[in-house]
């Protein structure tokens, strides 16, 4: 195991497990965790031997959202921030070609909520829950987050709960498609290792490519998606993994990927 300051970075056969390190804060972004996540990110995603990723956080928070505590400089600028610390580290997440599943065990507040849900898959905790806070603070929501949850419920519930700043529990989260799965707080960790272990013995190329067309997906049209498909297919229908999935297919054996 690796530990940075404010992350921690461990791998457990194909799965990178990425963990948010500053339980003392509730997991809130300062200076240091921008960076530290965003070199963890890029590591996972620059690791050939990396198929899945898991995100989460220490303690009882997955993260309070940005540390309001480490407050700005006068002349300190919140855009350049968001645009050059926050969003390279979303952008990582959003664009590199393997699942990441965010482990939510607690709080996933403001910008926290930003990265549970930019992730490709949630799982929570019982005791876990959402909360977009920024109208109890006079701020909007950020890191694509207005984005993110009116293209997942819709505008009218959406801004209703953002302006409200509902707080959104697991199992709601779940009914309404935020979440994928929620499990018992004491196995969340386990549960969320072993769901990218599964999905780390899925032939990698496929899943890369899945993912690029469903993120296009979720803003362009169905021809621009079928234009996008087409290639992919094309590419995937000749490579090693997809002549050994339907060998092993045809033989009735468990088939080897090697994302090749």
């Amino acid at each position: 195991m690796n530990k940075i300051e404010t992350v921690r970075y461990a791998t457990d056969d194909a799965v990178a497990i990425i963990t948010i390190f500053r339980p003392d804060a509730m997991n809130s972004f300062n200076k240091a965790l921008r960076a530290d996540l965003l070199a963890a990110c890029r590591r996972a995603a620059d690791d050939t031997t990396v198929r899945a990723v898991v995100l989460t956080g220490e303690g009882r928070s997955f993260s309070a959202g940005a540390d309001l505590k480490d407050g700005l400089n006068p002349d300190d600028s919140v855009e350049d921030m968001l645009q050059t610390e926050y969003r390279p580290v979303l952008e990582c997440i959003w664009n590199m070609d393997k699942p990441v599943i965010a482990a939510v065990g607690g709080s996933a507040a403001g910008i926290g909520m930003s990265f549970a849900l930019v992730c490709d898959l949630l799982i929570m905790s019982d005791k876990a829950f959402l909360l977009s806070p920024f109208t109890t603070i006079s701020l909007v929501p950020d890191g694509g987050l207005n984005w993110l949850l009116v293209h997942q419920l819709g505008y009218r519930r959406a801004f209703q709960l953002s302006v409200e700043a509902e707080r959104i529990p697991a199992e709601r989260c779940l009914d309404l498609g935020l979440a994928n799965k929620v499990v018992p707080a004491g196995s969340l960790l386990d549960e969320a290792v072993a769901w990218a272990k599964a999905l780390a013995e899925r032939a990698p190329l496929s899943i890369a490519a899945t993912k690029k067309a469903m993120r296009h997906a979720t803003c362009g049209s169905w021809a621009s998606t079928f234009d996008v498909e087409a290639p992919l297919q094309q590419r995937l229908r000749s490579s090693a993994d997809s002549a050994e999935g339907v060998n092993a297919f045809l033989e009735k054996r468990k088939p080897q990927f090697t994302g090749k």
